[in-house]
């Protein structure tokens, strides 16, 4: 705890400045008040100190013994402040030249590249690391304050953090050009949907939250034909006819270009989603995270963050 008898850090300067100056009216000028001020503030760190520091003369002002002792006790002070205001100006320099992205696959993989590409243009000198993952993970690594922004695919951002929406994406029902599906040209209805058994990501990926809350009408869902850890290797089991699968229009865009899968439509179930930014709740981002935020929120400067809702479920 600070003694209450300590000056602060301008009155020690406005001391030392008397004692170099020689006059209470030179000390004045060189801090850019006037001279009663200066008279005002010397005896407010009196008061504080408990003795007489400074000695009035025709001739001028000089510090008294305990002046003198005060002065060099507030010249190391004064020395070690500007040793703390170089590091902090260092950590603030640092912060602002390097971002710790987390997002899940889908983000990660299809929107933060044109992103960054743009944020890059912006702050060449920032140092931009990126690390992809599902959303459950996203949302912990967010909470542990190991990231500085996050991007989440999930239907609800859980419990701890802001959010903002940044895109909005559309989960589609995909098929081997050989599937049955492909021939049913009024695609299938979401009950069917929930009866199948599908290939499916892990249980805390967006996509598969996304997919059961949109569902969640026609419990209980089929149990997993396959569970598998990423995007591409659930593209490519479907593609070699393993079974019907559920992921991003983002992710399969060019596999229905090419034909490689076939696209399903669905009745009865709303599989629009929201991608959220993340950060811990009244943690604004700042530096290069806020502008990242900036560059991937739509009409930009009137998004407004808002407290995520608990999560009964996993988001991804």
């Amino acid at each position: 705890m600070v003694s209450p008898h300590v000056p602060g850090l301008d009155s020690l300067a406005l001391l030392l400045q008397v004692a170099v100056s020689g006059s209470l009216g030179r000390a004045a000028t060189a801090h850019g008040i006037s001279q009663p001020a200066v008279s005002a503030r010397i005896r407010t760190i009196e008061r504080l100190v408990g003795v007489p520091l400074v000695e009035r003369t025709a001739r001028g002002s000089c510090l008294t013994p305990n002046g003198v002792l005060v002065a060099g006790w507030a010249r190391t002070v004064l020395e070690a402040a500007e040793v703390l205001d170089a590091g902090i100006a260092s950590l603030r320099a640092t912060s602002e030249q390097q971002l710790r992205v987390a997002a899940s696959m889908t983000v990660a993989e299809h929107l933060l590249p044109r992103w960054l590409v743009r944020l890059t243009a912006e702050r060449p000198e920032t140092a931009v690391s990126l690390h992809a993952m599902n959303s459950a993970q996203v949302e912990q690594v967010m909470l542990a304050h190991q990231a500085d922004l996050g991007f989440v695919e999930g239907p609800q951002v859980g419990h701890g953090l802001d959010s903002q929406v940044v895109a909005t994406d559309r989960l589609v029902v995909v098929v081997a050009p050989t599937h049955p599906w492909r021939r049913r040209r009024g695609g299938i209805d979401a009950q069917e949907l929930a009866g199948t058994r599908l290939v499916h990501r892990e249980p805390t990926s967006g996509t598969r939250t996304a997919l059961e809350a949109a569902l969640s009408a026609y419990p209980p869902m089929a149990a997993p034909l396959l569970e598998l850890s990423t995007t591409s290797a659930v593209r490519s089991a479907v593609a070699a006819g393993a079974g019907p699968a559920v992921l991003s229009r983002l992710a399969v865009g060019d596999d229905l270009s090419r034909g490689t899968l076939v696209e399903v439509t669905v009745r009865g179930a709303d599989l629009t989603r929201l991608l959220h930014a993340i950060w811990p709740t009244g943690q604004r981002p700042s530096g290069p995270a806020r502008d990242l935020l900036r560059i991937a929120t739509p009409n930009k400067g009137s998004g407004s963050a808002r407290p995520g809702p608990r999560s009964q479920k996993p988001a991804m």
